[in-house]
């Protein structure tokens, strides 16, 4: 393996890899965080080397020799005991970008043209935007011309506290559309707080600083089970909320029963004073509304790894929340339509019971053949018994 004299297209390879395709490096190169002149070593052979190769020490220098930047070469004067007197090239020195973009050849150029072209609109609107720019050269490159002088014409709409509540589609703007701003809304906010003296990042986001409303995220099907509670809820047999609505607006029932598949919510029967949330799955983080501690709580889900875990992090929200048809005798009584859990979870779950933490062990060891017992495999006299038991209590 030959191990010296570096020739221009592996130079050039190098410094596309270290200083133009690592984003990291361009962008520091750019703001000069990371400062010209770059320096690559050729490797000039030894004298042993180049009497080893005298091909390649001539290939190597005549290579050199043909370099159409000459300037940016060091060439060092070296004796050869059998070669005499050389004048090897030692390095090559790129004092600034153009230069680099120059050696680099005509692919580089036009990726430079393309972001001269879509940061021009805006820094011709403030010249202190560069930076915010150059941090965010990726999206930049993804802009097309039109996106560019969208966000030229957006940044002077937009004012501190102008969403007045409302959701960020609801901005006034005039010229540009609301979901451009939703698209870019990372960029967006850091060229704002170069603006605005930083205030974005004190208002903690870009919704904040607009005081937007965020979008409704983490959507639960809630239905009342009885007569007062539909009427409580303007009569509606079913109702969709997200979770900062759960959170902060209590239920109108006394029991509170969460279910955690869609088909067991829409197969509830009537109870009194009840009303179910369900669809959520995973999605437990609502349970931590202040207005549950005082609601009876009921919890069911499937028997199996995912479905314990469940219940052990509902209970970590909610730790008087009663579980429903999760236990051993449920499991035994509908064994025959257990199946196998497709990806069991390991780790036993914290916030079980002593008989809940039983249960989940031997289903993962295999104790009953199968490992999953799903909610719809109940029969529904036995759900309607267990649910009436509930509400007895």
């Amino acid at each position: 393996m030959i191990d010296w004299g570096l020739l221009p297209e592996a130079v050039i390879d190098q410094l596309k890899a270290r200083e133009w395709s690592n984003n990291t490096n361009l962008r520091d190169l750019l703001s000069g965080a990371r400062p010209f002149p770059r320096r690559v070593l050729l490797k000039a052979p030894t004298d042993a080397q180049a009497l080893a190769d005298p091909r390649r020490f001539r290939d190597f220098v005549d290579r050199w020799k043909q370099w159409p930047h000459a300037g940016q070469l060091q060439w060092q004067t070296k004796q050869f005991r059998r070669m005499g007197e050389q004048q090897v090239p030692v390095a090559l020195q790129i004092d600034s970008m153009p230069e680099l973009i120059r050696v680099l050849g005509p692919q580089a150029e036009a990726r430079h043209r393309r972001w001269e072209q879509r940061m021009r609109p805006l820094l011709n609107l403030d010249t202190r935007l560069s930076p915010v720019l150059l941090r965010h050269l990726a999206d930049v490159e993804k802009m097309t011309p039109d996106d560019a002088t969208l966000m030229a014409q957006l940044l002077p709409q937009l004012q501190q506290g102008m969403g007045q509540g409302g959701y960020l589609r609801a901005l006034p703007l005039i010229g540009v559309d609301t979901k451009f701003v939703e698209s870019w809304q990372s960029l967006i906010a850091d060229l704002l707080d170069c603006l605005y003296a930083g205030t974005v990042t004190e208002q903690g986001c870009l919704l904040n600083w607009l005081e937007c409303r965020a979008n409704p995220a983490g959507w639960l099907l809630v239905r009342p089970l009885c007569r007062r509670s539909r009427e409580r809820l303007a009569g509606l047999p079913i109702v969709q909320l997200d979770i900062q609505m759960l959170r902060c607006y209590p239920l109108p029932a006394a029991r509170i029963l969460i279910v955690e598949n869609k088909q067991s919510g829409y197969a509830l029967p009537e109870l009194d004073d009840t009303i179910a949330v369900f669809g959520g799955g995973r999605n437990t983080a609502w349970m931590a509304a202040a207005w549950l501690a005082d609601k009876q709580i009921g919890y069911w889900g499937d028997i199996d790894s995912w479905g314990l875990t469940m219940l052990s992090e509902a209970r970590t929200r909610q730790p008087h929340l009663r579980a429903l048809m999760m236990d051993e005798p449920t499991l035994l009584q509908h064994q025959a339509r257990m199946v196998d859990e497709p990806t069991p979870l390991d780790p036993l779950p914290e916030s079980l019971t002593a008989a809940e933490q039983q249960l989940f062990c031997r289903l993962r060891d295999g104790h009953y053949g199968r490992s999953r017992l799903e909610q719809e495999r109940l029969s529904p006299d036995f759900v309607r018994g267990r649910l009436g038991e509930w509400c007895c209590l």
